[in-house]
């Protein structure tokens, strides 16, 4: 499957802006961003829920776009579980085998089977008003499969799901996909359920792609400073990169750390901003040096501590930096904010004010 320079808009409001992508057979794609981004949009218009207003969706060597959804060889599970309420669990797993035409012998036996597959068994006759959350969500997924789909959409299926229920079927509707060899497309605005189930993540930002890659990828080397920021790096430093022969020196207010040509030949000149995360960063005597490390002079100004480490909120550089840290400090404390040079995503200052889109 793929798309080719997909546009959609709604009444007057352009959407989704020449969106191409592919997906390899087998795959399962994680679409991720935060709201209005354009990911439910896009997963919508490949199940034919969301008219395009131009562009490209190939199945199988096919433009779908202009198709109906049931023709697209596609099924969806909605966030909603959107289930009959007043039919059996029979009912609503067979429900796409009736509208194409099965007999009930065939229905019975395909759900019998389901069921089966999805530890469901005996449940046929049940209400789906008196099941579970989770018993809900895997009528939801076995309705879709029951049509042996080749491409498995799923729109934030777990939402509505308990944390503890929610790992559960992270990993059951990963396992399904990769048993049945499906194409799974899922949008999620959930990171780490996104990294978990995903062999692929794509970033969405305002309409357009940011950043396509594995997991590692995205998330250890952002593409741009909202995809470092979307990922989880949501502390900023603002820096000074001056470049020379030997390579280039890195200010932030008083501290300053240098990088040899190798290293540093993919930053930015000038002025430049730092991305890193909560856990990269720790803190030292406010006059310890290091040829490795970027050690900013800062005062903590807030502890918490939500278990096995602490949380602190550091006054540094004339920011507001959040800092796990093993050690207890007092508030007040002078401290050197110690951030491994190799652990910041550095890009240029005109796109700190991107993240926001």
């Amino acid at each position: 499957m793929a798309v080719r320079d997909l546009h959609v808009a709604y009444g007057g409001t352009r959407v989704l802006h020449g969106v191409s992508l592919d997906f390899t057979p087998g795959s399962f794609t994680a679409l991720l961003g935060s709201s209005g981004c354009g990911k439910t949009t896009l997963l919508r218009s490949l199940s034919g829920f969301v008219p395009v207003q131009s562009g490209s969706i190939i199945v199988g060597g096919k433009d779908v776009a202009s198709l109906p959804p049931e023709k697209r060889g596609m099924a969806m599970v909605f966030q909603s579980y959107a289930l009959w309420p007043h039919m059996t669990v029979l009912q609503n797993i067979g429900y796409g085998l009736k509208l194409r035409g099965a007999t009930k012998a065939q229905i019975a036996a395909k759900v019998a089977a389901m069921l089966e597959f999805l530890g469901l068994a005996g449940y046929e006759n049940r209400k789906v008003t008196a099941l579970s959350g989770g018993q809900r969500q895997r009528v939801a997924l076995g309705r879709a499969l029951a049509i042996d789909p080749g491409i498995l959409l799923l729109d934030e299926p777990l939402s509505n799901l308990d944390a503890k229920i929610r790992m559960t079927m992270r990993h059951e509707i990963r396992a399904i996909q990769q048993r049945l060899g499906l194409t799974a497309v899922h949008v999620t605005h959930d990171r780490e359920e996104a990294m978990t189930m995903a062999d692929r993540l794509v970033i969405m930002q305002a309409g357009r792609i940011a950043q396509v890659g594995t997991p590692e990828e995205v998330y250890d080397r952002p593409a741009t400073a909202f995809v470092a920021n979307f990922m989880g790096a949501e502390n900023v430093l603002p820096l000074r990169v001056e470049r020379s022969e030997q390579g280039a020196r890195l200010s932030a207010g008083e501290a300053t750390a240098s990088l040899a040509n190798a290293v540093s030949s993919a930053l930015p000149s000038g002025d430049a901003v730092a991305y890193f995360r909560d856990d990269v960063a720790r803190l030292d005597a406010s006059d310890a040096t290091s040829v490795d490390d970027l050690i900013v002079p800062g005062l903590i100004a807030a502890r918490a501590y939500p278990g096995g480490v602490y949380r602190y909120r550091v006054e540094a550089a004339g920011r507001q930096i959040t800092v796990d840290d093993a050690d207890r400090h007092e508030l007040g404390t002078k401290v050197g904010l110690r951030i491994p040079l190799q652990r910041l995503h550095i890009f240029p200052a005109s796109e700190a004010g991107s993240i926001a889109a």
